[in-house]
């Protein structure tokens, strides 16, 4: 039984499934708001182009009847009797369904843009060190000829200080050559005699 249970908490506390209950509980408060911007911002102009092309008022007025009317003492259709296809509800499906896309696919895009940055200072592209030397210079990081030109100059100092530090240490092994490479010029001088 304490298997069981420190297996839950294992399982409850991991990323993952904390990550997908903050999802559901933003997605269902998210859904009020797309369809608040569906029914009282956009369906208002489709209903008005609706009301120029069908002649109903509305999109919950877009009806097919398959079969007869049934109509009520008052003389209103009674759609809980009759056999129809509801426009309206598929129409409003629709919009809703690329409202969501929509904006989900712009929240994506920030979160992948902000992730490839946050991987650019990972990868020490841009660390603490070259923000504060771009600020100095005056680059701002959103001017990407300006960065690429920071970090080739960067490179370029960086491949002369390489150059000249080898260049130093075969100067020091020149004049303080170790046994091994005496060694080895005794063996070529002997070779050549």
């Amino acid at each position: 039984m304490k298997n069981f249970f420190a297996e839950f908490k294992k399982f409850i506390t991991r990323g993952n499934v904390v990550d997908m209950a903050v999802g559901v509980i933003v997605g269902s408060s998210f859904t009020a708001i797309v369809n608040a911007l569906s029914n009282n911002i956009l369906k208002p102009f489709i209903n008005y182009l609706l009301a120029l092309i069908f002649g109903a008022n509305s999109l919950s007025e877009v009806y097919t009847f398959l079969g007869e009317k049934v109509y009520l003492e008052t003389g209103e259709i009674d759609l809980a009797n009759s056999i129809y296809i509801d426009w309206g509800a598929f129409i409003n499906a629709i919009i809703n369904f690329i409202i969501i896309a929509f904006v989900l696919f712009c929240i994506v895009r920030i979160i992948n843009k902000m992730r490839e940055d946050s991987a650019k200072v990972k990868s020490g592209k841009i660390s603490k060190e070259d923000k504060a030397a771009m600020k100095a210079q005056g680059i701002k990081r959103s001017d990407k000829a300006a960065v690429e030109a920071y970090f080739a100059q960067k490179a370029k100092k960086e491949a002369e200080a390489a150059a000249a530090a080898e260049e130093a240490a075969r100067l020091e092994r020149e004049a303080n050559p170790s046994t091994e490479e005496l060694l080895k010029q005794i063996r070529d001088l002997l070779k050549r005699d």
